[in-house]
């Protein structure tokens, strides 16, 4: 499979307050909601046709998403591609010198591995990299 745009991530206080915006307009459901505990946020993605939204709101303080909403505000976070061999774009990664955000593949939501480039290697856009266990 060639790499895809797997979802546009999005960092909110509230998905709940968040999600009316497309409940409104668009007149769809809500996923399912997840809690990724280890990095601190709850998620959840919205389908619209073939792109995926993920929702990402802050379970506490110190997480990720706190830290960057406290910085930027509501907004565009990340965007993600879908790879199949997720460890050999991670060391190709690491061997070309960019600078990535872990040394592995940490677990992602729906049980997926993840890893992110640094915004700084990435022209300005934090970048993730996702691959689905078969």
């Amino acid at each position: 499979m060639e790499p895809k745009i797997d979802h546009i991530g999005i960092a909110v206080n509230s998905i709940e307050k968040a999600f009316k915006l497309y409940r409104d307009l668009f007149q769809i459901e809500q996923g399912t909601e997840e809690i990724l505990e280890d990095r601190g946020i709850k998620v959840t993605f919205l389908y619209i046709k073939d792109v995926r939204i993920e929702l990402m709101e802050p379970i506490r303080e110190d997480s990720e998403i706190s830290n960057f909403l406290k910085k930027r505000g509501v907004g565009f976070h990340h965007i993600a591609y879908q790879v199949d061999n997720i460890r050999m774009i991670l060391e190709n990664a690491k061997k070309l010198g960019y600078k990535t955000l872990s040394d592995e593949p940490n677990r992602g939501a729906g049980g997926s591995l993840v890893f992110f480039l640094h915004p700084k290697s990435a022209n300005g856009i934090l970048t993730e990299f996702v691959e689905y266990q078969k």
